[in-house]
């Protein structure tokens, strides 16, 4: 992966003042609640728009404040898990996994429909809709969604946070696998240590706004 991002954003009184470069498969954005992790994603997905800063991902500038360059959110290939599976409550598992692959035909896939559903274990759960699922199974399908959606990059915003520790170790391998079968660059916010020493390459520490480290993970080396 290489991804660099130089921002200066303000928010009432939170600063975001960060440079910032990534060249591991999955980096992890670390700190306490309030460091600005969230808002970081929010910038590489284009869902804000700072007010100074560059962002270029494998060599394409998606933002240069300075020569009036924005690429949309749309025009970025970004897959995004949030902290909630944001499923759609009407349509089954298997309309919600397709739902981003129809949106993105053009680009390619990472691994096919079928792969996606052994790999997060999801073959017995296609016909259900979201209010019968568990939250752990939600978020698999959540996942499911943003692969199949052919991202250019991958951005987990805390994914494990809403779950109950059983649901978290019930995930937690599915993320591993995830890790493992598909090399597509990753972003992985969290406040777990223990979480990010199993799943990143790279971690950057966050707090305040600003990062404070920026280290490889021995536990992946």
């Amino acid at each position: 992966m290489s991804l660099s991002l130089k921002i200066q954003h303000s928010a009432g009184r939170f600063t975001l003042d960060l440079a910032v470069s990534c060249t591991g498969p999955v980096t992890a954005l670390f700190g306490p609640s309030g460091a600005g992790k969230t808002s970081v994603l929010n910038i590489l997905a284009g869902l804000i728009r700072p007010q100074s800063g560059q962002v270029s991902f494998q060599g394409e500038t998606w933002l240069d404040t300075d020569k009036h360059i924005f690429v949309p959110a749309h025009a970025r290939a970004i897959g995004y898990v949030f902290q909630e599976g944001r499923l759609f409550p009407h349509l089954n598992v298997r309309h919600n996994l397709t739902y981003g692959a129809n949106l993105s035909k053009n680009r390619p896939a990472h691994a096919s429909f079928d792969d996606v559903v052994d790999l997060l274990g999801l073959s017995a759960l296609l016909q259900r809709h979201p209010r019968n699922l568990s939250g752990g199974e939600q978020q698999r399908v959540a996942i499911g969604r943003a692969l199949l959606a052919r991202p250019r990059l991958l951005l987990m915003d805390e994914p494990l946070a809403a779950l109950d520790v059983a649901r978290r170790e019930e995930i937690m391998p599915y993320l591993e696998n995830l890790r493992a079968a598909f090399a597509l660059p990753t972003i992985y916010v969290s406040h777990s240590m223990p979480e990010v020493r199993r799943l990143a390459d790279d971690i950057i520490t966050l707090e305040e706004g600003r990062v404070t480290s920026q280290r490889a993970n021995e536990h992946q080396a």
